[in-house]
């Protein structure tokens, strides 16, 4: 199968950034910075938000403001309204981007893949016919976050400062 590299290199700073100790979708919720927090909706137990680090323009994050980390764990209501602001984000992503799909995605615990992985979070990612997937499996392509220039520089620095010397 021959596979096509795509990249992203603005998602290299969320990598490479430290990660709190507290957790950061508890953090965001101070009303007072919702500009800044790039929280554009509130409801009565979930608000929802751009992505910071996104895999397109429009991704967005709906996030219950318990701090929860399965939807087994969710009360109806916080379920019923996560359901509800999916709707209503999908209505939005297709009005606001003329998108003709939408990517749903939760990752529940560490190993399937969750960066924040005690707060649950949905992601929606607008798509367009064409676009690049973002998963391997099944658009049969890879997201690469960093330039290859970038990686090469970083890690030749690294293996040079490592290895001087001890051949």
């Amino acid at each position: 199968m021959n596979k096509e590299y795509l990249f992203s290199p603005w998602r290299s700073e969320y990598i490479r950034s430290p990660k709190p100790e507290d957790c950061i979708l508890c953090r965001w919720q101070d009303t007072e910075a919702d500009a800044e927090n790039l929280i554009f909706y509130r409801g009565k137990f979930c608000y929802a938000m751009l992505n910071r680090y996104p895999y397109n323009n429009g991704h967005i994050m709906l996030v219950p403001y318990r701090h929860c980390a399965s939807l087994s764990g969710l009360t109806p209501e916080e379920l019923a309204e996560l359901g509800h602001l999916a709707q209503q984000a999908e209505i939005a992503l297709k009005s606001v981007y003329a998108c003709e799909g939408v990517n749903l995605g939760m990752n529940l615990g560490r190993a399937a893949g969750a960066g924040i992985d005690e707060h649950l979070h949905l992601h929606m990612v607008p798509r367009w016919s064409g676009d690049c997937n973002f998963m391997t499996v099944i658009g049969g392509q890879r997201v690469i976050p960093e330039a290859f220039e970038t990686s090469f520089s970083s890690l030749r620095d690294a293996f040079a400062n490592l290895l001087d010397g001890k051949e």
